[in-house]
């Protein structure tokens, strides 16, 4: 078997996340079904993790296996990009050692979450639309604070298959951009619903429902209940990925 990755980007919108769901169009099996018609064999993609409903990438890796080598691989990005809808793009493939994994393999992944302040038809489907004053400065005091924690159970969807909710945190910060506030935040790994339930809960924050304390005692108790409400996932972005070898 040789074995590729494929780096691509997509707009969530129209998916029901990236991973294969029973009944319901995924980017996966969007992206399996073009690979196994041009490469006339049966594909199956794994990907650098999962992202819900909604949710975009920018930069998303996967690596797929093939019986035999592609023989000219630029043709096949070009008849992949013609094939597959508009809201899913193709950037580069390319052959990898065969113990190569995407996920497995990643050191760090980034996400971010965009809030527009004032109502823009032309950000209904990036952007979070939310009313009324926000502090700023206290949302960035509770973002320095996710460095000091490792177990972020308070921030996970409840009843998940994982062995740990262990996550380092690498960068937090809330910055403006293009006239929105992007919420930027890197780890070693995140658990389902992590980067959502976080940016809700510091909105708490922001709002003067929660102090930068009550912040930090919301995971120190690691019990969801305890979190605020997750942002809507059509403003979540993962941004990048990042591999030793890539």
């Amino acid at each position: 078997m040789i074995r590729y990755f494929i780096h691509l980007a997509y707009d969530g919108t129209n998916y029901h996340g990236y991973q294969v769901q029973p009944h319901s169009e995924s980017v996966q099996e969007t992206l399996e079904k073009c690979l196994s018609l041009k490469l006339k064999q049966k594909i199956e993609i794994t990907g650098c993790g999962r992202t819900d409903t909604g949710v975009h990438a920018r930069n998303y890796y996967a690596h797929f296996d093939t019986t035999e080598a592609i023989a000219d691989i630029d043709a096949l990005v070009n008849q992949l990009n013609l094939f597959l809808p508009a809201d899913i793009a193709v950037y580069r493939i390319w052959q990898v050692d065969p113990e190569a994994h995407a996920r497995f393999d990643a050191v760090s992944r980034t996400y971010h979450y965009y809030v527009t302040r004032e109502k823009n038809p032309f950000h209904t489907h990036d952007a979070y639309y939310l009313y009324g004053p926000l502090d700023v400065e206290k949302m960035q005091q509770a973002a320095d604070r996710l460095k000091d924690f490792t177990d972020f159970t308070s921030f996970s969807k409840v009843h998940t298959q994982v062995k740990t909710n262990n996550c380092k945190i690498l960068e937090a910060r809330w910055f403006e951009q293009d006239g929105l506030l992007v919420f930027h935040i890197k780890a070693d790994r995140f658990l389902r619903n992590m980067v959502r339930a976080i940016v809700g809960t510091m909105l708490e924050v922001g709002k003067g429902r929660m102090t930068v304390e009550g912040f930090c005692q919301v995971i120190e108790r690691k019990d969801r209940c305890e979190a605020g409400l997750s942002v809507p996932a059509h403003a979540l972005f993962l941004e990048a990925v990042e591999y030793p070898f890539v």
